[in-house]
């Protein structure tokens, strides 16, 4: 019978805040504080978005789009417009304000460490070719991370244990722990365990004022997928995502 490891996961999430030693983080110790993004070749185009002050605000309230939220599996062949896309991530990962230290978003982060990355696999989207790309937050741009084919798609289903769902877009948040970890610690793992939560469920109330629907994914094959976003799976690695698309009428 296989060994039972539920209580040695849940470990991780059951500390006392006064167990961390605050004085050897590596904030205590003046080491540099890691980048607030990834960085990316400066030679690489940028597909820049349109600014959240010139997109138009959809008309749904907060709470009506609470109330109609729920997960969403199927989806029309009609593409995402830009506008669209740029809402979506400005929502779920936005810049508001920023300074050499830290940034603060549209969604809370522990110590506004903001320890995620969004890489999103698009295969429908106005006026951008399918591939993978990056959201440059910090720049509110996107970067080609590289072109795809029908094996990378094949690809990607595989590793999502067959949940693209024909997606117009698929939403990939990956973690570098580091940026958490810089200040609390052990603690790190509790935080982005609730931080992407924050994340993905902006996505879902967003996505339901622009009349698309999404899915939180969780039950992945990790080392496919960090083998599919060419991530060393220790550094950074994936921990949650979400297809998003126009909702299909009949479902």
């Amino acid at each position: 019978m296989p060994e039972d490891r539920t209580e040695s996961y849940l470990e991780g999430l059951r500390f006392e805040w006064k167990d961390i030693d605050f004085s050897a983080t590596a904030q205590a110790r003046k080491l540099a504080a890691p980048p607030l993004e990834k960085p990316y070749g400066k030679d690489r185009p940028l597909v820049r978005l349109p600014p959240i002050e010139a997109i138009e605000k959809p008309g749904l309230s907060l709470v009506d789009a609470i109330l109609a939220r729920k997960s969403r599996r199927k989806f029309s062949g009609e593409a995402l417009s830009l506008q669209e896309l740029a809402l979506l991530l400005y929502c779920t990962q936005g810049v508001k304000s920023q300074n050499e230290r830290r940034s603060l978003r549209t969604v809370p982060s522990g110590g506004a460490r903001h320890a995620f990355e969004t890489y999103l696999y698009l295969e429908r989207v106005d006026g951008i070719g399918p591939g993978l790309y990056r959201y440059l937050a910090l720049e509110h741009a996107l970067v080609l991370e590289r072109e795809l084919d029908g094996a990378d798609r094949a690809s990607l289903d595989e590793a999502l244990n067959g949940q693209l769902y024909g997606a117009a877009a698929y939403f990939i948040w990956t973690a570098l722990p580091e940026r958490m970890a810089w200040r609390y610690s052990f603690a790190a793992a509790k935080l982005l365990a609730l931080d992407a939560g924050h994340v993905c469920q902006n996505l879902y109330l967003a996505c339901e004022a622009i009349a698309c629907g999404t899915c939180a994914i969780g039950a992945y094959d990790q080392a496919k997928m960090d083998a599919f976003l060419g991530l060393d799976g220790r550094l950074e690695f994936a921990v949650y995502m979400a297809p998003v698309g126009k909702i299909d009428p009949t479902s």
